[in-house]
Parts: C-alpha cells; structure tokens; sequence
C-alpha cells in the first residue's frame, strides 16, 4: 500500500505536564475533536481512553504511555487545505515515579504540548520534564488549562513559565474572562476573537474584542510580532521600515523560531469545559515540526564511524525501540519510532544494539488499547512490532545490510527497593517470569537477589513506582507476593586519595597460587561511575592478569568497605604488582584486585552516600509552622517559599530516609488538606550519626 500521508504532513508529539495539570482530559479532547472517539472519556468517571490498565482508571493517573493516531485538518482559518494531517500522539504520565516514560517518550518526539494547571503555574515535575525537553532540543508549545477553576490567573501562569522554564515564552493567545466567567480567546496573530459553542464547544463563532481588552491586545500582538521578526533578516528589515507583514510571512516565521526553540509560544484554555483545545492542534499542526523540519538522525556504525539518515522511505531502515509493553491479548509488544527507510511485514530486522537479527511478525498501528494490522511502516511513523524476542527499550532496529547504532536513552538509577517472596510454592515459578517480564518493560525498574539471604530484592523509583509493580504482578500474572518494609537504595565512596597493596600467596601441595597487585584511588565527580585505569610499565604484570584483577577490583565495588553498599565515582588506577612464573593464576589476580581495592578504599577516608529528593509540599495557610518543623525534623532544607491563592507551597531537599510513610504524616498534620510531591535529586555523604546508624542496620 503507497504512503498515505507525505512526510509533511506527519507530527509526532507528546502531551506533557506535572500530575494533575489536566494532561489525559486534554488527550481526550484532542480524541474527540480528531473524531477517533465518539464520546467524550473522563478521568473522574474512569472511562478515559488512554488510560486504559486498570490501575489507572482506579488511580485517576496515567502510567504507561500510549501511542496513539489521530488526523486533523486546520479548518477555522484555511478552508483550501484538503490534505488531513497524521498525529501520533504520545501521552505520557505527569507522576515523577514514572519520569522514565516521559523521557523515552521524549526521545523520540518531534514536538510536544506542556500542560500547565492555571491555577498553580510552573510545578516541580514541569521542570523536570522541561529539563528532559531541553536535553533533547524537543520543540514546544505550552497550553495553560483549567482557566475556568477558581484562583486561576493566565498572567500568573504565564509569568512562572517566564520565570522558570524560559524566556523564550511568548502568548499567542489572551483569554476574555477569568474563572467561571472564562468565556472566550483572543488571537493575538489574526487580532480576532472567538467563542466556542455547542454542547461540547464544536462550533467556533468569531465574536468582537471586548473595548476594555484593546489596548491590553495591541500591546500583546505588538511584542509578538517584534520577537517574531527577529527570526528572520529580511522580515525584520520590513518591520523596521514600518511595511505590513503578511498574515502567512508571520505564520512561517513563527513556525522558524519554534522549530529553532528561540520562540516558546503559550495558548490557553480549559479542556474540561472544552474551550481552546482545536486551536492548540492548529498551533500543533501549523508551529511543531514534522519529520522534515528536523536534522538527519545521527548514529555510527560497528567501527565508530558517524553516519546520518535523512527522513526518506528511500533511506535504509532505522529505527529506535522506545518502550516494550506486554499486552494480555498479543503479547510483547516493541513501540519504535522510524526514521528511515520502511519495514515490511514478514521481513527481517537487525538488532544492531545487540547485534541479532529478528524476524518481524506484525505491524500494528495503536490506537491507545485497539490495533489496526498494517503491512508496512513509512518513515517518520511511529507504530508497534508483535513478538520480538531480543529487543528491549533503547535498542536501535534497522536494515540487516546497512547497521548503525542510534545514541542510547540514559535512565536513571532506582533509589528505594523491597525485599518480596511468593506466598506459595506456586507463586515461586510464576514470580520469576513475571519480575524479569516487568523489568523488560521498565528500565527503572530492578530486580536482584541477595547473596547473603538468597531473598529477591526489587527496586525502583519511589514507593508508588513499585507498590504499582507488585499490583500489576497479582493482576497481570497472579502472582501472590509478601513484601517487606521499603530499604532505602544508599551507595558508598571516597572522599581522599590512597594506595593499596594487596597480595595472595597460596601454598599446598603441588602447584601455589600467587596474585600482587598495587592500587591507587581517587574520588570521581558525582555520577561519573567507575573507571579502572592501567598502568602497568614493563610487565611487571602481565597482560593477561590485567583483565582479572580488574574483575576483582569491580567485584569488592559491588561489595563497598563501609557497610556493604556498591561505590561509586571512584577512579581506581593499577600501577604496580609481580608475579610468579608458575604460581600465578587468573583466580589468584582477581583476588589480589579485590584485596588491594579494599586495602585503598578503606584508607581513602570512605562515606556513606543517602539518596536527597526535591520535595514540594503544598498546604493551606494556617498549618505552615506545624508541616516546617517537621521538615526540619526530617534533617530537611527548605529553598523557598511560595503562596498561591490561600495557599503556602514549600520547595526543600530531604533524605529519602525520612520520607517514608509521610504521606499519613502530612494528612494527619493538615486535616487530609495538604499534598506533596517528590523526586529524586542527587547523593549525598550521609551524617556521621546517620552513617552510625546505617552500618549498625546493614549488620542485623
């Protein structure tokens, strides 16, 4: 079957915002107006159509990421235009114990929409999505929703965008009214205003600018049309001569700067009262790149050597596998995105991250949790493989004759872990395959025995993060789990610099062993990991001995010198050793290595390291010395302090150690009024009493 939509004519893109900014609502308004839903989901009533596990429907919160395709034709302003547009949309969850699916998402996007709640502005997960957006150059539009709620303020929104994501914001749009007298937008580009009408806001009816908004308008449409013809030198050199500028040069010109990231346009709305969402997917239509407007993909091949692929069918296949997600009804399901070239049903693919090749079943095009068969997927698609046995999220997919290796998505390290055990003999087998089937789908997400105790530790992001996995366990696989208290995920280091000697001499009967090597260490920046350098001059350990006693060195790693924990950011360096021409042995390097790391490591003054999270805690007024002493109390740093409309919000940085179980903390301080929010920030050395108290735990 030919292309149906040419390249152009493609936008994948993203929904993204912090929990609770009105993400999926806005999902589903963009499913109705596109006419793939014929009746509108709510999130309150659980018949929402991306969130379709059941935990989420329970929850209220979107979990996984669902890809989705849509069609939309710009039609309030352009009646010539007959050619629909493809979507692909990617819903992604809000909830920081799921950050891992707004990142992947991320990677592959070619734009998104951040949702922001009005009434609450920039939240801490917007930033760190923001954050994510940044790192991947994702082109974007923010949509500022629930303007209809009481204490909702555009300007307020608006200025907390300016003010903490970027100043590269810049409103396209006003809105006439404020709460519940929120009525209609103002476009500052065509200087008209509009109204939406009918039972569910289909019927858009231009109406006059109110008197008392003219001055405010000009002044508006006055700034964006300046930063909009700083975009472009012949543009900006009419501009100053005082020429009118086409309505469709501003229109293109806007379109420059947004794909370049110097323009940030902000639209608003409300999505649950159906205000605004068809003119944010013009925006997405007529500002968000598509496959084209981007630069080639870059990779490299087995060698090393860069290569590009451009955005063509004619290109050879490449693609990135970016989630794999177990469906009840077809099985693995691998989501990718194409970037070049096609792939056929049938044919075969080569897995060049882990160099096999799979033989490519289906093709499923998703529509949240119903699938269309297709034969083939052009480039710039976005669709789902059935039944790939190798392939996990990351791996780059492409043409068995022409490999190449796309850039890797980094995640990050889980923080919290479990100890869980089947409740029955039963469970046992079935446990396994549904823990390494979980893990498959989520990098975040650990599973590791303990070697002392033989028990299966799990770990993850946060509390919800793997309460979520032990749910899905008994539902999915019916699997029974006892689980135990959450253990906090600490690592150890070095805060100096030392040397070490270690050495194994065994004799007995018959043939010795004998390993001597010498060490020195030295502590890396933060995140940097391990690094085992060689210098060994003149043989005076031979090269195959090296590669060992490197293996010992990472084995006591594992193992840290303090309390058990594995360090990290540690540069060890072997510099020295002997050896003997018949005793020695790779067995007796490896444990010369392991001997001489610990000797180092424990006179290079080592430390406990605690995971510190970044916590926004958001309380009515009266209840704010109560809830800051007890941040105090939990060896918490408060950074600032900001109020909302009868409310205090606290932003500060507390050990992980002290937060668990503050969920009931928290309502019981404030009458079930206050919440909070939590995400992981970065390590830090653990106080010596604190430390104390860790080791004496680890030895029960």
């Amino acid at each position: 079957m030919p292309r149906q939509y040419p390249l152009e004519k493609i936008r994948n893109i993203g929904i993204i915002a912090h929990i609770d900014a009105g993400k999926t609502t806005t999902s589903e308004r963009i499913l109705f107006y596109t006419g793939v839903s014929h009746k509108i989901g709510e999130v309150h009533t659980g018949d929402t159509v991306m969130d379709w596990m059941e935990q989420e429907r329970e929850r209220g919160i979107t979990i996984t990421s669902a890809a989705t395709t849509a069609f939309w034709t710009p039609t309030y302003h352009n009646h010539d235009k007959k050619f629909e547009h493809r979507i692909n949309l990617i819903d992604t969850p809000g909830h920081i114990d799921f950050t891992v699916e707004v990142k992947r998402s991320l990677r592959v996007l070619d734009g998104a929409v951040v949702v922001f709640d009005g009434v609450a502005g920039v939240e801490p997960q917007s930033e760190t999505n923001w954050r994510y957006a940044d790192d991947y150059k994702v082109p974007r539009i923010c949509f500022i929703n629930k303007l209809d709620r009481t204490g909702a303020s555009f300007d307020k929104s608006y200025q907390s965008i300016v003010d903490r994501l970027t100043p590269n914001a810049l409103p396209l749009q006003l809105p006439i009214g404020t709460e519940s007298d929120f009525r209609a937008l103002i476009n500052l580009l065509e200087n008209k205003a509009y109204e939406f009408q009918g039972e569910h806001g289909e019927i858009i009816v231009e109406i006059p600018i109110p008197e008392d908004m003219k001055e405010r308008v000009e002044k508006a449409r006055h700034a964006l049309i300046e930063k909009i013809a700083e975009q472009d030198d012949a543009v900006m050199g009419d501009y100053l001569d005082g020429k009118e500028i086409s309505h469709e040069t501003l229109k293109k010109t806007l379109r420059k700067g947004v794909i370049a990231n110097t323009i940030v346009p902000v639209m608003c709305g409300s999505a649950y009262k159906n205000k605004g969402v068809q003119f944010m997917l013009d925006a997405v239509i007529e500002y968000l790149p598509s496959p084209l407007d981007l630069p080639p993909v870059k990779g490299h091949d087995e060698k090393g050597n860069e290569i590009e692929r451009n955005a063509s069918d004619t290109e050879p296949f490449t693609a990135l596998a970016f989630k794999i997600a177990t469906d009840p009804f077809v099985g693995n399901l691998a989501f990718f995105r194409n970037y070049a070239g096609v792939i056929r049903r049938g044919s075969y693919i080569y897995n060049a991250t882990k160099g096999v090749q799979e033989r490519v079943g289906r093709i499923v095009r998703l529509h949240a949790n119903d699938r269309e068969e297709v034969e083939e997927i052009y480039a710039g698609e976005i669709a789902a493989i059935v039944g790939l046995k190798q392939t996990t999220t990351g791996d780059t997919l492409c043409d068995p004759e022409h490999p190449i290796i796309l850039e890797k998505i980094s995640f990050p390290e889980p923080v919290i872990g479990l100890r869980i055990e089947p409740k029955t003999k039963a469970d046992q087998e079935k446990m396994g395959t549904a823990l390494h089937r979980l893990a498959e789908e989520d990098p975040t997400f650990r599973v590791a025995g303990d070697p002392d105790t033989g028990e299966t530790i799990i770990s993850g992001m946060g509390e919800l993060h793997l309460e979520i996995i032990v749910d899905r366990m008994k539902r999915e696989f019916n699997v029974d789990a006892n689980v135990g208290r959450p253990q906090v995920a600490y690592k150890e280091t070095i805060l100096g610099e030392a040397d070490g000697e270690g050495k194994y001499i065994k004799q007995s009967g018959g043939r010795g062993q004998y390993g001597h090597a010498k060490v020195r260490v030295r502590p890396l920046e933060r995140g940097t990991g391990f690094v085992f350098l060689d210098e060994i001059k003149g043989g005076s350990i031979p090269k195959e001995f090296i590669n060992p006693t490197e293996k010992g060195v990472k084995e006591a790693i594992e193992k840290g010198v303090v309390a058990g924990y594995p360090m990290v950011d540690v540069e060890v360096t072997l510099y020295d050793g002997s050896f003997h021409e018949v005793d020695s042995s790779e067995a007796a390097f490896k444990i010369a290595g392991s001997m001489a790391f610990q000797d180092a490591a424990k006179k290079a003054k080592p430390v406990i390291l605690e995971p510190i999270m970044k916590v926004q805690v958001i309380i009515p007024d009266n209840y704010m010395g109560e809830v800051t002493g007890n941040v105090n109390a939990k060896r918490g740093r408060i950074e600032s302090m900001d109020d909302r409309p009868g409310l205090k919000v606290i932003n500060a940085k507390i050990p992980l150690s002290e937060m668990f179980g503050y969920a009931t903390d928290l309502r019981t301080m404030t009458q079930g009024r206050g919440s909070f929010t939590m995400e992981f920030d970065h390590y830090e050395p653990a106080p010596n009493n604190v430390a104390q108290q860790i080791i004496e735990g680890k030895k029960r």
